[in-house]
């Protein structure tokens, strides 16, 4: 009995075409893979990696186009891979398994960068805490507000997305930070947000509210080290702008 060619999937339609044009990317593919084991990742731009990247996901096709299309809708590997799930599903071609390996990079970065945030005090390591401020926020497309709780060795003991908002805003109830600051011991905390817009720059109303939360932690003892605003267009400090004491 002759075996039933494959059957085309909506992760792979090249199966649809048979394996003609396989030595083409198979070729490419491997010399991709040499390059990266040879030069390390920064030899290879941000499609090429992305092309590396989507290789599981569609292991019958030319992913080259594709992933040029998705650097040149989103702008950068690092928007694609913080892209919302749904508009990553927007894109031709892109199907639920490719998806999860765009998704599970970022997952990755998020988790290693959390990882060393936690290994030592974040005082000693506050380059470890923007890149996982950065990592876990920068490219959402909705705002976020963050705390990280510290104790008295300035260790993080707690890591805790407090509110999801909208596009340009996130509402904010000091008393309910200093509640859970409370409940958890805490000796200090940072607070951290983003702004979907890309520029970190502070509003007034970001920084009415911080002074708020430190007025109110003060005379319990708990210190505000810092308010940072992530987007990805960088960082900035509330603390390093002297906006705050």
């Amino acid at each position: 009995m002759s075996k039933a060619p494959d059957m085309p999937t909506a992760d792979d339609p090249s199966k649809t075409s048979g394996f003609s044009d396989a030595p083409h990317y198979h070729g490419h593919r491997e010399r991709l893979r040499d390059r990266f084991n040879e030069a390390g990742p920064d030899a290879l731009s941000d499609y090429e990696l992305l092309e590396m990247v989507l290789f599981r996901a569609l292991p019958r096709r030319d992913v080259k186009p594709l992933a040029k299309s998705l650097i040149a809708k989103f702008g950068s590997f690092a928007e694609v891979v913080h892209a919302p799930e749904a508009r990553l599903r927007e894109i031709s071609g892109l199907g639920d398994a490719a998806v999860t390996e765009v998704k599970l990079i970022a997952a990755t970065a998020s988790r290693v960068a959390r990882g060393q945030v936690k290994q030592r005090t974040v005082l000693s390591s506050w380059s470890n805490v923007i890149e996982y401020c950065r990592a876990a926020m920068a490219f959402a497309d909705k705002e976020q507000f963050r705390i990280l709780f510290l104790d008295k060795r300035n260790q993080v003991i707690a890591d805790e997305l407090q509110q999801v908002g909208t596009v340009d805003h996130t509402p904010v109830y000091p008393r309910e930070v200093v509640k859970r600051a409370l409940e958890l011991s805490a000796t200090a905390i940072i607070l951290v947000h983003n702004h979907p817009s890309g520029d970190p720059t502070p509003s007034t109303a970001d920084i009415q509210m911080t002074k708020s939360i430190i007025a109110i932690l003060s005379p319990l003892g708990i210190s505000v080290h810092d308010h940072i605003i992530v987007g990805k267009n960088g960082h900035a400090s509330l603390k390093d702008m002297r906006l705050i004491p």
